[in-house]
């Protein structure tokens, strides 16, 4: 069921490459006997299963709620690799550590979903110049990853070409729905209000489609995060703008910001979903939700009086 989220006269609704050798799964195989096709992130796999059907087995690698920064592949890991024909990844820079998990597998051909992305390159910190991974935070970009997956796909298993078109364009009119939706409900904050304080800079692609200013503690999750420096820094603009929300994200401790919050006279809005997918029972279960629910959730928190 859609949940709805008000705020004036507009609600916002929630919504629930190299080619290789031609495979024809038949629709009516167990999943266990289809081919596999494997992402190095849950968002990444649920966006292939939109165009896959089921014709193929999806998994992600690492598993729900993992950090995929710095993900450490598992012996099973590569005996899932060595069953799949093809690797979807984000690119970006965004998994180093696959370099050394696609060398154990020379025959399986790997794909990167965000070629033909422009690049927001991060603007600080140990980071600064180099690409900011994630760009599927952009519905805009999300497009690009769709017609990706439709093409390697195809490539992979032509006679159903046409199958993975179509899948791909159902999906596609689905993110462009969502895409105006959230386009609407974040015009109608105040401009003033439109800051999203995060604990990565994971939104610089949000931000960009929707107007938003984007303040965040570190720029990339990484072994040792908020130094005394970014945290100050975090605190004051929080203060000097009057932010009334600050965020971080499932896959890391929200600690530090909780003290970003209370230090800044702000409140702590909530958690929001970009590496990894929540549960099934959880507000971000597919690629759609989580986009609904960072959106509906930074609304609440910049607009909630008192």
């Amino acid at each position: 069921m859609a949940n709805w989220i008000k705020y004036g006269s507009f609600a916002v609704a929630a919504i629930a490459l190299s080619s290789c050798s031609s495979i024809a799964p038949e629709a009516s195989r167990p999943v266990s006997e289809r081919p596999k096709v494997l992402t190095t992130f849950t968002v990444l796999a649920d966006m292939t299963k939109n165009v896959a059907g089921d014709r193929w087995q999806v998994e992600s690698i690492p598993k729900l709620g993992a950090e995929i920064h710095s993900y450490q592949v598992t012996p099973q890991d590569l005996v899932r690799g060595q069953q799949a024909q093809l690797i979807f990844e984000n690119g970006l820079n965004l998994e180093k550590w696959a370099a050394r998990f696609y060398t154990s597998l020379p025959q399986v051909t790997q794909v990167t979903l965000s070629q033909g992305v422009k690049a927001i390159n991060i603007a600080e910190d140990a980071y600064r110049g180099k690409p900011n991974p994630h760009a599927w935070m952009s519905p805009r970009n999300a497009l690009i990853y769709v017609q990706n997956i439709q093409r390697a796909l195809s490539q992979a298993d032509p006679d159903h070409a046409s199958i993975y078109a179509a899948n791909a364009q159902a999906y596609s009119e689905r993110i462009k729905e969502l895409d105006q939706k959230l386009r609407q409900a974040i015009a109608q904050v105040p401009a003033a209000k439109r800051y999203l304080v995060t604990c990565e800079g994971a939104f610089s692609y949000l931000a960009a489609d929707y107007g938003l200013k984007e303040a965040y503690l570190w720029a990339v999750n990484a072994e040792q995060q908020a130094t005394p420096q970014q945290v100050q820094r975090v605190i004051q603009l929080v203060k000097q703008q009057q932010i009334p929300a600050v965020f971080c994200e499932s896959t890391v401790s929200n600690q530090v910001q909780l003290q970003v919050a209370k230090a800044a006279n702000s409140k702590y809005g909530g958690t929001f979903y970009v590496d990894s997918l929540s549960r099934e029972d959880g507000p971000a279960a597919t690629y759609l939700q989580l986009l609904e629910h960072n959106v509906n959730l930074l609304i609440q928190g910049l607009t909630a009086s008192g």
